[in-house]
């Protein structure tokens, strides 16, 4: 009885159920989201028009100044909205993957827990996150133009699929797939290791929802230090001014050309208080989910 799944058929029935991971998303979204905004602002403030922030403070002291504390919140219905399918397609995959991967004793080693999270990051990128995401840069990036032009968030949706076909919300496909790829893929690997040491040699040790907090919260760490470049350039790829670039490595090599390298850990700071809170709720709501189900679909 050392499986920690039920039979397969829990692959399946865990979809409703990962709605719960989405709401988990959607509740510490509303929390975060503002260092989300000003993130995105300072990878979108570019050095070559003169920056019009000079930092974290101030791009929040400017923005509250300009729009109230609601300009802290602009695109955050773009994301939302995808944060529910989001969770379900990534921790759908995962399972999906993962059950077809463990041992004869139910155990999944890291490196197939890298390549599980490998898939459930590339499916959440086509799927959810790049539509999503663009959608969500173009409005932050409109709301600092002078006369932004998107009403709301299904405005703005229909006025980019009007001007630019649907391939307006897909723009940087190839940086959001290597992000979302290389997210779950470290998140995954960092936290299947960590739960494997903490278990050792009993498959059935319980986890603290406190524990699996701090071990998703330094997953998120981790990948965040790993793949904020990925970021910065799908940022770029995304905004109003995407048409500089002729590809994701010539966005690459303009940014290091006129900016240096630091250009590349751009809005490090606010990505990494949101990730590691993002990745240890949405974490610990998962485990106990998955307890719940184990318990109702318990098998002699």
């Amino acid at each position: 009885a050392g499986n920690r799944d039920p039979p397969n058929d829990h692959t399946f029935s865990v979809s409703p159920f990962l709605s719960l991971g989405g709401i988990a998303g959607g509740i510490e979204i509303c929390i975060t989201f503002p260092t989300e905004y000003v993130k995105t602002q300072l990878q979108l403030d570019e050095k070559a028009n003169p920056p019009r922030y000079k930092g974290i403070v101030d791009c929040v002291k400017q923005t509250v100044d300009g729009h109230g504390v609601r300009g802290l919140y602009r695109g955050l219905s773009s994301l939302l909205y995808g944060s529910i399918p989001k969770a379900a397609v990534r921790f759908g995959v995962f399972e999906f993957l993962s059950n077809k991967m463990r041992d004869e004793s139910g155990k999944l080693d890291s490196t197939r827990g890298l390549l599980c999270g490998l898939g459930a990051g590339v499916a959440e990128a086509v799927v959810v996150v790049c539509p999503m995401e663009t959608v969500k840069v173009k409005f932050i990036h409109d709301q600092s133009s002078a006369n932004p032009k998107y009403r709301g968030f299904f405005h703005g949706v229909r006025e980019i699929v009007r001007t630019e076909g649907l391939r307006g919300t897909y723009q940087g496909l190839t940086a959001t797939v290597l992000k979302q790829g290389s997210n779950q893929a470290i998140r995954f690997y960092v936290m299947t290791s960590l739960r494997n040491w903490y278990k050792g040699e009993d498959p059935n040790k319980a986890i603290n929802p406190l524990v699996t907090g701090a071990f998703g919260a330094f997953a998120g760490a981790v990948s965040v230090f790993g793949n904020t470049p990925l970021d910065v350039i799908k940022t770029r790829m995304q905004g109003l001014e995407a048409h500089k670039y002729k590809s994701t490595l010539d966005c690459a090599v303009k940014i290091m050309k006129h900016e240096g390298p630091k250009a590349f850990y751009k809005g490090t700071v606010p990505r990494l208080g949101r990730v590691c809170m993002d990745v240890a709720i949405v974490f610990i709501i998962y485990e106990e989910v998955v307890k719940v189900l184990n318990k109702v679909w318990k098998t002699d």
